[in-house]
């Protein structure tokens, strides 16, 4: 359906429509065949309010899309009708206009060409029609009209992308693909198809011979017209998702199957930020501190870098190149504690016997530390300077308007000072009215530094541990995004690896909304830097984390890269906004990728869409599964064999492996096989590289469906490592599911996951869709059938099975004596298996049909899954009988004979259940950061991927409290809110709902 260009008439909608009503009726099928589609204009009356179908012509019936013309003076108006490898121009009271879409050399003549994207570009003076196919290739459609009568429809190949569900033309000249499968792209158009040696297909030279139409035929090329500017990450869509640990960083890592086709990747994505290493140097030592200047006020870019060592001071000139200088003034023989570019221009070095003041016209003054103290702690803006001397004395600077420091006020704090700091200047204002002091007595102090109160104590807050590193920030407020209220923020970096986060009252200085996030094992060390022109927040534990503003909300995301020991911002020519780090003995300049992400991640081209993810626990490898339909493998395509050859001569595994290869099957698409026919591969991984170190192309049409590691135990049966099994199904074809056969392949994984063997070949009735490890032996749904395997000498030997379930097994998990069983059309089945009597005993299933997509287990009785529909659900074996079961002395005989209707004995409870709105694939449960409580994380077909997270008991009921009651809300405004019953809660508005946003009433309550 689409709405016509009418201007300023009563608007008009046109819709392809198919009677089927005969087709109901007839159980022959001769009615549906012979049902014809129409195209029907309705017709909106504005006057009288309602509908009427006012034109209604018969249609090709391989119609599947409409494009409408522009009308009302920019056009002739009506419709463009795509089908199957025509494009053809309707409008009512108008005869057709009909041209055939140009088809590859390449095409089978079985295979039909349909639209499934488009764009318009309309202007007066020339208008044009982007139209994608669904193997890539985009064709530009041209009408050739005089008022409202079409005289020619033309249709010319433009360029081939990946094919795209959406299609956008920016008015500044670029394209906007929406890809179907991995990433989003923008385009630059370079030209516009005027090509002469375009193919191109028109209404005016159409032939009809006796066996149809004359098809037009062209070849694929490089991109012409288009130019690839940018591309926009994306997982969809997310296969399978494996999260672990395998590089032994402080965060674990999400491992997942993305894209289909050549399209294809297995994505490593890390929590966090991505950034760039521009430069490293190594250092005669180990630095204890770096800072950066400009060496003018107002100057956009850094001009010097300071290091400080334990007994010395280097100081590196910005220029065209980086270099030390001797010249800047800084005494070199000390530690510096602190650097500062003051308002006139003048710099000021803090080390532990003073202050340098290093004026303008390069003349020094010192100020030397009272007595026998030294200064230990420093901080400073552009106008104020404030010290902490040994025992706790703070001495409060000032700069007047000659430039000159002077001293103002003392006071002695009863104690060492842990740390410092004081906001920058605000412009329009003389100084900053507050300074924040930490003291090893786990307090933090606010002190005034308005005129006649300097150093006054306003506020105190006592702290968990002692604070090592203090930082206020001057930005919007997180809880009110958009206000536009900049507020001021004091973050504490704590001894136990807690950053706390507090808001300080800009008039009384008052502090309150204390918020704490654990970082690390290591101590936060504070840093400003610079993030969208912004001052921002850089700390420092055993990872670094960057906290900023985005679009009126505070973000903190950790970096994806090591320790660092001291940083400081940098700006310079070619990084606006980046840092400059110290790690160990080396001075590093870092900058921050893809500001706003989540992840950042790093991918590793697959051959074939996967299917199945495993992690081998003892070599840490990545095991993955690829299977593609009408696919052509390697061995049967001789043209892609020659291509496979490396720089030097040797030969590749697979296109996977060549820049040029990958590329041309990304534009292009791959190879198109037969109908039934299936390409498999069983890839090894090395997580660390993301290199592959064994790729195993399966013989015969086989497409895997299942994979599972397994290892065997009985008598008998040697001590064996770790076996893959691999289940896959010959010729295997959809609506209906059938397969000529399936098998089961065990295969050996040799010299420490470099290579496979296989052992043998088990061959099944059906398709085997799950795979898992059970009590020595391999647990097989085949079918409807679930069945146990022992290891054989030549296959595997049938242990026994269970023929009851209702359709066809798709997941499989097993905990103890347990068996998770989810089917493919009927919820999740409970499993117990009894040795003496060697069977399965189904003693638990669910009241409600459920299409499960993805499964796994949560505790001994508990089962978190979700369907094709969107639904996430918990179900639970009640308590009292889980007890029963395991006391049960038959195991399991008793309670498998009084099922009800057909069904077990006992029903799952639904404890949860919430609506994703997108296909679940995967669900893993993850720790995802130290010291962090567990969750449960999925991932969807569209490529997204969330978290579910688990509320205590206590937590739940505090959460009921909350919920709106008697508030005078609409009932509707309510809906979904909260709803204990099923134990969730999906909106972060409950507490402001019931309580409002005072502050105070909601820490009240």
């Amino acid at each position: 359906m689409c709405a016509l260009d009418c201007g300023f008439d009563n608007p008009i909608f046109a819709a392809i429509e198919l009677d089927y009503s005969d087709a109901d009726q007839d159980p022959s099928g001769d009615a549906a065949a012979a049902a014809q589609k129409h195209l029907t204009y309705y017709e909106l009356d504005l006057g009288l309010n309602h509908v009427l179908r006012k034109w209604s012509d018969p249609v090709d019936n391989g119609a599947n899309l409409l494009i409408p013309v522009p009308g009302s003076g920019d056009g002739p108006g009506g419709v463009l009708l795509c089908a199957e490898n025509f494009l053809i121009y309707r409008h009512q009271g108008h005869e057709e206009v009909r041209a055939v879409l140009p088809r590859r050399e390449d095409l089978s003549g079985d295979r039909g060409v349909l639209i499934v994207s488009y764009a318009s570009h309309k202007k007066k003076a020339y208008s044009f029609f982007l139209l994608q196919s669904e193997y890539g290739d985009i064709y530009k459609a041209t009408l050739t009209y005089e008022g409202e009568t079409v005289s020619e429809l033309k249709v010319k190949y433009f360029d081939t992308l990946p094919p795209c569900i959406s299609l956008a033309v920016l008015k500044t000249g670029f394209l906007f693909a929406a890809s179907e499968t991995g990433n989003h792209a923008l385009y630059q158009f370079v030209g516009t198809g005027e090509d002469e040696d375009d193919v191109e297909s028109s209404s005016a030279t159409l032939v009809q011979t006796e066996d149809g139409y004359t098809p037009v035929f062209f070849t694929p090329r490089p991109l012409r017209n288009l130019v690839l500017v940018d591309e926009m990450p994306s997982l969809m869509p997310l296969i399978d998702m494996k999260v672990a640990n395998l590089l032994d960083e402080e965060i674990p890592q999400i491992y997942a199957l993305t894209g289909r086709g050549p399209r294809s990747a297995l994505a490593v994505l890390r929590p966090g930020l991505a950034v760039s290493e521009l430069a490293v140097s190594p250092l005669p030592g180990a630095p204890t501190a770096v800072f950066t200047l400009r060496a003018h006020p107002g100057d956009e870019q850094d001009g010097y870098i300071v290091v400080s060592f334990t007994n010395a001071t280097l100081v590196f000139e910005i220029g065209e190149e980086v270099k030390e200088t001797s010249q800047s003034g800084f005494l070199a023989t000390v530690a510096t504690i602190h650097t500062q570019l003051l308002e006139d221009g003048s710099i000021l070095q803090v080390h532990a016997g003073g202050l340098r003041h290093i004026r303008t016209d390069r003349r020094i003054n010192e100020w030397r530390a009272p007595g026998r103290r030294s200064i230990t702690k420093a901080a400073t803006n552009s106008r104020q300077v404030i010290i902490a001397l040994q025992g706790g004395e703070l001495i409060y600077f000032e700069m007047d308007h000659m430039g000159q420091l002077l001293e103002l006020a003392k006071r002695d704090m009863d104690g060492d000072v842990s740390c410092l700091d004081i906001a920058p200047v605000l412009q329009g204002q003389l100084r900053c009215k507050f300074l924040a002091v930490g003291g090893y007595d786990s307090t933090v102090r606010m002190l005034s530094l308005e005129d006649g109160t300097q150093l006054r104590p306003v506020a105190t807050q006592a702290v968990n541990s002692v604070p090592e590193s203090l930082l206020m920030l001057h930005g919007q407020a997180a809880e009110e995004p958009g206000s536009g209220d900049a507020g001021l923020f004091l973050h504490v970096g704590l001894a136990n690896g807690v950053l706390q986060r507090t808001e300080v009252d800009r008039i009384t200085g008052k502090l309150s909304d204390t918020r704490q996030r654990f970082l690390g094992t290591r101590a936060p060390r504070l840093t400003a830097v610079y993030i969208r022109g912004g001052r921002s927040l850089l700390a420092l534990s055993s990872r670094p984390w960057l906290g900023y503003a985005d679009m009126g909300k505070w973000q903190f995301m950790p970096l994806s890269y090591e320790a660092l020991d001291h940083a400081a911002s940098f700006a310079s020519e070619q990084c606006p906004e980046g840092f400059v780090a110290v790690v160990k003995n080396t001075l590093r300049i870092l900058a921050v990728d893809s500001i706003g992400e989540t992840f950042n991640q790093s991918i590793s081209r697959l051959r074939y869409t996967p299917r199945r993810l495993l992690i081998h626990p003892d070599h840490k490898t990545l095991i993955v599964a690829e299977s593609d339909y009408q696919a052509v493998p390697i061995a049967d395509n001789p043209e892609l064999q020659k291509r496979l050859v490396d720089e030097s001569g040797g030969s590749l595994a697979g296109p996977e492996f060549s820049a040029e290869l990958a590329a041309e099957l990304d534009q292009y698409g791959a190879p198109v096989g037969a109908p039934g026919q299936w390409a498999s591969c069983v890839r090894l991984v090395d997580p660390s590289e993301l290199s592959t170190k064994a790729v195993l192309e399966l013989d015969g049409s086989e497409g895997i469906t299942s994979m599972a590691l397994v290892r065997f135990e009985g008598p008998g049966v040697p001590e064996t490592s770790l076996l893959l099994a691999v289940g896959t199904a010959e010729q295997m074809t959809y609506f209906p599911t059938s397969c000529t056969a399936g098998y089961i392949r065990l295969y050996k994984i040799l010299d420490r996951g470099q290579r496979l063997e296989l052992l043998h070949k088990t061959q099944l009735e059906g398709i085997p869709g799950a795979l898992a490890a059970f009590k020595g032996k391999l647990l097989a749904g085949v079918g409807p059938v679930l069945r146990l395997y022992e290891l054989g000498k030549k296959k595997l030997l049938r242990k026994c099975e269970y023929r009851q379930l209702p359709q066809h097994v798709a997941q499989l998990q097993t905990l103890g004596s347990r068996i998770y069983v989810g089917d493919v059309q009927e919820s999740i089945h409970y499993f117990r298996y009894n040795k003496k009597d060697n069977k399965l005993y189904s003693f638990a299933d669910d009241v409600h049909p459920r299409y499960i997509t993805a499964m796994t287990l949560l505790d001994y009785d508990t089962v978190a899954a979700g369907d094709k529909f969107g639904n996430f659900f918990v179900l639970r074996l009640p308590a009292g009988v889980s007890a029963q079961v395991e006391e049960d002395p038959t195991g399991g005989k008793l309670a498998a004979q009084m099922g009800k209707l057909g069904g077990a004995p006992y029903k799952l409870d639904n404890t949860t259940q919430f609506h994703v709105g997108d296909t679940i694939t995967t669900l893993s449960r993850a720790v995802m950061q130290p010291g962090g409580n567990e969750v449960l994380l999925y991932g969807t077909i569209m490529g997204g991927i969330g978290a579910f997270f688990p509320f205590q008991a206590k937590e739940v009921g505090a959460l009921a409290a909350l919920a709106p009651q008697g508030s005078g809300w609409a009932h509707l405004g309510l809906y979904d809110l909260l709803d204990t019953s099923l134990g969730r809660q999906d909106a972060v508005d409950v507490c402001k709902c019931s309580l409002g946003t005072d502050k105070s009433q909601l820490a009240t309550r």
